[in-house]
């Protein structure tokens, strides 16, 4: 689960009829009669030596793999250690609407080069997504700052964001009828397959974090004998997708910003925003305010305030950063540190291709409601105790209450047939919530789940946390478990909370992974 909000997704949720996880079908089931061709690699440009990419040719519609192809968008880095090899491992980086295509370079670093070297490391473009063909833009302007305020000041305000969010909708479906028809994460979880033939592999092994979780969890559901091994980090709740899980993150976010405000008031002397968290939580609508009035530099106005903050609340690593920006605006009125801030973290202008895979994937993988008067309901009533995000995050799925495309299957997650699994989840994550990690553990019978206790960030595994990697190193290399024992299996320490000024130099360096846009 892409904010941009992304990781938007990405994130990054709404259902009228909720998905319920049900019990596997009596047999597995078996993948498409379709081979692709076979690929042609070349290295990829702009990304480091060793990593070559190809296009996938799978069928747009995989039941009927004899119309019309489109591509997927494949990287790989071939193992080295060919004594012990392990097959192909393949991420996905969350959203819907992440490109994975720069991850074998990533997850080498994480996973170490001995490692690292045991596999093909391997990482696409979803359908729709990057440099993936055909790839998903609607509106390249959706997102132009500064945008009326989230937060509906009258109906007529709130009607102009129902407005423009069926614009949004009826402009993807005027370019992308057909695709959009065939943009489910079951679409994705059967692509997943066919690269597995592609690369003439009989299992693959999949890491997936947030929005990856549910795919990888749905492949596993379709394809449970092609896994060698299975990791899903920061995981979506399979009961709650898409509406309600939306309204989760609310509360959740809301849980981090306060923390986030709290964390300020600890280090006063430093950011000079008030010595509680209320203190400064008043200071932050205080510039909220302010920026409706007279946005930044002309570009930072309300809306985008709200997703540069947004970004706090996936990795408190990025705390130093946020807080000096906002106490430089509120005491100095300096808006070149909120203006880098909102650059790095909230600016998704220009290229909509995120936000519309993440629309066309959310949006039909489940029915939405699509009567506006829940919606009004619904979110103004999250808005009186999660005002931080909740408008926020209304606008950037409303386009599903008039999406042209409705579910006609809703994918029931179950990993009764998967031989084993890793999950990875923190009790103060905001943007795939606790409970997912909970429900899904409960659907994958062999799976162990390791549980961050009160961290707060968005995916765990390879960031240095020697309880969580030591545990996915051993899974990767030879299947190792932690013991099974009721609820979590292993409690890690969480990781230690930054202390400014230093950790503000290294903020940048620590988001190479960051996908904008994802919720």
């Amino acid at each position: 689960m892409k904010k941009i909000l992304i990781a938007l997704a990405t994130a990054g949720l709404g259902l009228s009829g909720a998905l319920v996880a049900g019990p596997a079908t009596a047999s597995a089931p078996q993948a498409p009669d379709y081979t692709p061709p076979a690929p042609q690699w070349a290295q990829c440009d702009g990304l480091p030596a060793g990593i070559e990419c190809a296009l996938v040719e799978v069928p747009l519609d995989h039941d009927r793999p004899w119309g019309k192809k489109i591509k997927i968008a494949v990287s790989r880095k071939k193992a080295t250690d060919t004594a012990h090899y392990q097959g192909a491992m393949l991420f996905n980086p969350g959203g819907p609407g992440g490109s994975g295509l720069a991850y074998p370079a990533v997850m080498e670093a994480r996973l170490g080069s001995a490692l690292a070297a045991q596999y093909d490391l391997v990482g696409f473009d979803p359908r729709g997504v990057g440099s993936s063909e055909p790839a998903l833009r609607c509106d390249p302007h959706f997102f132009d700052p500064v945008r009326p305020d989230y937060v509906p000041g009258d109906w007529a305000e709130e009607a102009a964001w129902v407005k423009k969010t069926r614009a949004y909708s009826q402009a993807c479906d005027d370019t992308y009828g057909d695709l959009l028809r065939h943009m489910t994460t079951v679409d994705a979880a059967k692509d997943i397959d066919l690269i597995r033939k592609a690369l003439g592999q009989n299992q693959i092994s999949y890491v997936g974090y947030s929005y990856g979780t549910y795919l990888g969890a749905t492949y596993a559901t379709l394809f449970p004998t092609k896994l060698h091994r299975l990791v899903l980090d920061s995981i979506v709740n399979p009961d709650r997708v898409w509406y309600d899980a939306n309204i989760d993150q609310n509360h959740a976010f809301e849980v981090r910003a306060k923390d986030f405000f709290a964390w300020i008031a600890k280090y006063d002397a430093t950011y000079h925003l008030g010595t509680t968290g209320a203190d400064v939580e008043k200071a932050f609508y205080g510039a909220r305010a302010k920026l409706k009035a007279t946005p930044a530099e002309g570009t930072v106005g309300p809306d985008e305030l709200d997703d540069t903050y947004l970004a706090g609340g996936y990795l408190k690593s990025r705390w130093p950063r946020l807080a000096n920006a906002l106490s430089k605006y509120v005491t100095a009125n300096d808006t070149a540190p909120l203006i880098g801030a909102f650059g790095l973290y909230g600016d998704y202008a220009s290229d909509d291709n995120t936000f519309a895979v993440y629309s066309a994937v959310e949006c039909s993988d489940v029915r939405w409601p699509r009567n506006w008067a829940k919606w009004h309901h619904d979110w103004w009533q999250s808005y009186q105790t999660a005002p931080f995000l909740t408008w926020g995050n209304a606008w950037f799925n409303a386009q599903c209450a008039s999406w042209p495309v409705r579910a006609q299957h809703e994918q029931r997650i179950s990993g009764r047939w998967v031989k084993d699994a890793l999950f990875f989840q923190d009790t103060k994550d905001a943007a795939t919530p606790y409970q997912g990690g909970v429900e899904m553990h409960k659907l994958f019978p062999a799976s162990r789940l390791v549980v961050m206790d009160g961290g707060g960030n968005h995916g765990l595994t390879g960031r240095g946390n020697a309880c969580i990697d030591d545990i996915w190193k051993a899974y990767l290399t030879d299947g190792t478990l932690p013991a099974s024992l009721p609820g979590p299996d292993v409690h890690c320490a969480p990781f230690a909370d930054p202390v400014p000024p230093a950790a503000t130099a290294r903020a940048a360096t620590q988001d190479d992974d960051w996908v904008p846009g994802e919720r």
